[in-house]
C-alpha cells in the first residue's frame, strides 16, 4: 500500500515540456534585452572613444579622464605630453584623454 501512494506522487511531480521551452524562451528574452541596453551601447561609446583617442593631434585643448585640462603639445605613440600651465607640462596615455575642447575654451577660463 504504500508503494501506491509513493507512484501517485511521482506521477503528480512530473512537469510539463511546454513549462521548459517557455523557461528557455524567457532566459534568450532576457539576453536579448540585455545585449540592447547595456552591452551595445558600452560597445558603442569604447568605439567613439577609440576613434576620439586617434584623431588626437599637437595643439588640441583636451581634459583628462582626471579632469585636469590642458593642450596638447606632444605625441609620442601612446603617450602625450600635456601643457597644463606655462612652464608645466604632464605625461598622459593617450586613452586617458577623455574628451577635445573646442579651440580657445583654456583660455576662457
Amino acid at each position: 500500500m504504500n508503494f501506491i501512494s509513493q507512484a501517485h506522487a511521482q506521477a503528480a511531480g512530473e512537469a510539463s515540456a511546454d513549462g521548459g521551452i517557455i523557461q528557455l524562451v524567457m532566459l534568450v528574452g532576457l539576453f536579448v534585452m540585455f545585449y540592447f541596453i547595456a552591452i551595445r551601447p558600452q560597445r558603442k561609446r569604447q568605439k567613439e572613444h577609440g576613434e576620439m583617442v586617434k584623431s588626437l593631434g599637437k595643439g588640441d585643448e583636451v581634459v583628462t579622464t582626471s579632469g585636469i585640462l590642458g593642450k596638447i603639445v606632444k605625441i609620442d605613440g601612446d603617450y602625450l605630453l600635456l601643457n597644463v600651465s606655462e612652464n608645466v607640462d604632464l605625461k598622459f596615455q593617450r586613452h586617458s584623454i577623455h574628451a577635445i575642447l573646442p579651440k580657445g575654451t583654456l583660455k576662457s577660463i
